[in-house]
């Protein structure tokens, strides 16, 4: 295991069950893995960092298969503990309109087993990393995977690292309250928080545009914002600017499930490795638009090349419209 990490992902990974038809008719699945922890590491890795996974999986056939996976992403698996309790799983079910359905088995999870106490014994690691990864879903497992979350953020905050929170709001795992509470609690560890809108925003902000869900982050202590809406622009804020960034158009796009997570894991691979947060984000929005390209969270993570192709070449498509209106 190298000395040093510059991202390490905290949370769950899930086994997933794809499904291309309904449920009530879907009678083959295709097995994978994602989840926001998974997803956000393979694209920290492809961005160039080098990274870890942080989580507890199943002692069984299929978190051999999981932590294959992981290896498969150029991951580090060093801070992957086993549990006799099962991994967390969900069914993923679409239909011919596009429409999905998610359909989750949790409860008693190995990775709900993670606590302060698996924080504390990674000190050494954590205190080294360029950079932690945590978000909203780790936190509202369970109240020990809460307690890590917190703790996490500490250390490597208070270790000078940067924190990339993604509050990646869940109904059928918190509630509005909770994780309000919850994001109250990291920010003060947070470098910079990557909410979603209307998804997150509604909930936790009690906003559905933007623009206003950055003013409201800032006015919480927020020091850099990221506040994504599909495929609408990014916007982007810290203490000396606020814009957005346009999302390159994929015309390949088959599946948009993890592309926040393609974004938030890129963005804080470029911050670790030096970036500036300007690059760092355009890098991470031309990421997250090429990872659409396959169908599930991981089923496309694009290479740094191609990720800094298309953003420079959106840069450039502003400037020519730019020059274009004048």
């Amino acid at each position: 295991m190298p000395d040093r990490f510059d991202v390490v992902v905290l949370g769950e990974v899930l086994v997933e069950f794809h499904a291309h038809t309904p449920v009530r008719a879907a009678d083959t699945v295709r097995l994978s893995f994602s989840g926001d922890a998974l997803n956000a590491a393979a694209a920290a890795a492809a961005a160039g960092a080098r990274t870890a996974l942080l989580t507890v999986v199943g002692d069984d056939e299929l978190g051999e298969a999981l932590i294959g996976r992981v290896t498969e992403l150029g991951v580090h698996t060093g801070l992957i503990r086993r549990s006799a309790r099962p991994n967390g799983a969900y069914l993923l079910t679409s239909d011919l309109d596009g429409g999905r359905e998610f359909i989750y088995w949790r409860t008693a999870s190995a990775a709900s087993t993670l606590s302060a106490a698996r924080i504390e014994s990674a000190r050494d690691v954590l205190s080294r990393a360029g950079a932690l990864v945590a978000g909203g879903i780790a936190g509202a497992i369970s109240a020990s995977a809460r307690a890590a979350v917190c703790a996490a953020a500490e250390l490597v905050h208070d270790s000078g690292g940067e924190v990339v929170y993604d509050p990646n709001f869940r109904r059928r795992l918190t509630t509005a309250r909770e994780a309000r509470e919850l994001l109250a609690e990291v920010l003060p560890s947070a470098t910079l928080i990557t909410p979603s809108c209307p998804g997150d925003t509604e909930a936790l902000l009690g906003t559905d545009d933007p623009a206003e869900a950055v003013r409201r982050c800032r006015e919480l202590g927020a020091r850099r914002v990221l506040v994504t809406a599909g495929t609408r622009p990014v916007w982007m804020a810290d203490d000396t600017r606020e814009e957005t960034v346009p999302v390159p158009a994929n015309p390949a796009a088959v599946d948009a499930t993890g592309a926040g997570d393609v974004l938030t894991g890129t963005v804080a691979a470029r911050l670790a490795l030096g970036d500036e947060l300007d690059r760092a984000v355009r890098i991470g929005v031309a990421a997250a638009s090429l990872s659409v390209s396959g169908l599930g969270g991981t089923g496309h993570v694009p290479a740094l090349s191609d990720s800094v192709a298309l953003a420079s070449r959106s840069v450039e498509s502003q400037r020519s419209d730019v020059d274009t209106i004048r």
